[in-house]
């Protein structure tokens, strides 16, 4: 990684969105503070188009398609995504699966979750677990005391062993099951809801995230770039972005919002 300043003025120019994961990328210390909100309106008043790409759940991703100033939102790292017409004031919802194969999998991820509580001391339910369709999201530091490296690790392999995905964020382990992620839920909103070819388009978006589960995209966008708390995680990511900014968490996006429409109004 380099410093973000580093960034080349001609690439910047030409970025035509922002697509950026929310937990510690957005927020800081848990909260949304008013430099990164006020950031994504910047970004979308300047004419980009600004999706948040999160493990965040779908309940979360219906008040966030609604209300904040973006343009959709990719939820459950790639269970669905979901898009605000504010024309026909409708919200359109896009699963990547249907209702009985979701519900099916939250079935079996009963199990899944009554071996985990069992066998990792101190792992507990996210609180946001309630409103997710498609995974189970464990709690390793959000609202439970941090665990060691070594009880992620546990929860990872216990999800793997059970025949579920499993990825590392900031504050939880995300299981389910299927074999998608971030990237493939964004190449097909990208492609459906803004008729974009994303093979062909990348180098016009920014991805900014933190932790391993942006792996995926910070290993496809040449222009990928990690909030300063990346550090946390290098160890765990094949792939680190391109660029890093000085700032931690909504800072590093604030930081970063202001670089691009710094570029854009000296075009």
């Amino acid at each position: 990684m380099v410093p973000l300043e580093q960034f080349p003025l001609a690439a910047r120019r030409v970025i035509a969105g922002v697509l950026t994961d929310i937990d510690d990328t957005l927020t800081t210390e848990g909260r949304l503070p008013a430099e990164a909100y006020g950031a994504l309106e910047r970004l979308q008043a300047a004419g980009l188009l600004v999706i948040p790409i999160t493990g965040r759940p779908a309940g979360w991703c219906d008040h966030i398609a609604r209300m904040w100033p973006v343009d959709a939102v990719v939820g459950e790292n790639g269970a669905f995504y979901f898009r605000y017409d504010q024309a026909k004031r409708k919200l359109d919802k896009r699963f990547l699966m249907d209702e009985a194969t979701r519900s099916a999998n939250r079935a079996r991820l009963v199990a899944v979750r009554e071996r985990i509580l069992k066998e990792v001391p101190g792992a507990g339910i996210a609180s946001d677990q309630l409103y997710r369709e498609a995974d189970l999201a464990i709690d390793f530091c959000e609202d439970v005391p941090p665990l060691p490296n070594k009880a992620i690790d546990r929860i990872v392999r216990i999800f793997e062993e059970s025949g579920a995905t499993a990825k590392v964020s900031s504050i939880h382990v995300n299981g389910w099951f299927g074999s998608y992620d971030k990237l493939g839920m964004t190449k097909t909103m990208m492609r459906e809801a803004f008729d974009i070819d994303l093979d062909a388009q990348r180098e016009r978006f920014v991805f900014a995230g933190d932790s391993p589960n942006d792996q995926p995209m910070f290993a496809y966008f040449p222009h990928a770039v990690g909030v300063a708390n990346i550090a946390a995680f290098l160890d765990r990511i094949a792939s680190p972005p391109a660029y890093v900014t000085r700032a931690r968490g909504g800072a590093g996006f604030a930081e970063l919002a202001a670089l691009l429409i710094a570029a854009r109004n000296s075009s």
